[in-house]
């Protein structure tokens, strides 16, 4: 008898916390898997990786990109293949804009992404860049969507995203 109460007992508490349940799971996830981003609420968190980056997967336009962020760079930044899996229009882009990056002067050509989604924060008509063939190993997180979010702090090893509901 005593042993169901307590069964009924966790399952009623259970039910009762299971929102922050969830994201205590999504915490210890985000901590062992890299670049999972967890969910809190309209917050999104990223643990800093061992290479010392941030890095995540995105959702650009519904293709999975994997990303670092990057508070250095001014836009988000796709590399070729990212901007093919987001269903840019590769062969009539126009690299008209210079770009100082860490290996140099470089172009990338301005596109506008429809949706822009990490973790549960989504921006539509994000303006952006996509690099030339071979000029970026991975595409880059940078202020043209961070600057959309209500704020984002890097306390220790996690970088917090906060967006508006």
């Amino acid at each position: 008898m005593a042993f169901w109460l307590v069964v009924g007992l966790l399952l009623i508490v259970g039910y009762t916390y299971r929102f922050e349940l969830r994201d205590v799971g999504d915490r210890v996830v985000a901590e062992v898997i890299p670049g999972y981003v967890a969910r809190h609420g309209q917050d999104a968190e990223v643990v800093r990786g061992s290479d010392g980056d941030f890095s995540l997967t995105a959702h650009v336009n519904g293709a999975r990109v994997p990303m670092v962020i990057d508070t250095g760079a001014s836009s988000v930044v796709l590399t070729q293949e990212a901007a093919r899996a987001s269903g840019l229009p590769i062969e009539v882009l126009s690299y008209t804009v210079n770009v100082d990056t860490a290996n140099g002067r470089t172009r990338a050509a301005p596109v506008t992404l429809e949706r822009v989604v990490v973790g549960g924060l989504i921006e539509r008509s994000v303006p952006a860049l996509v690099a030339k063939e071979g000029q970026l190993k991975q595409s880059l997180l940078g202020m043209s969507f961070l600057n959309r979010l209500d704020s984002w702090e890097v306390r220790g090893n996690k970088l917090r995203m906060r967006g508006t509901p």
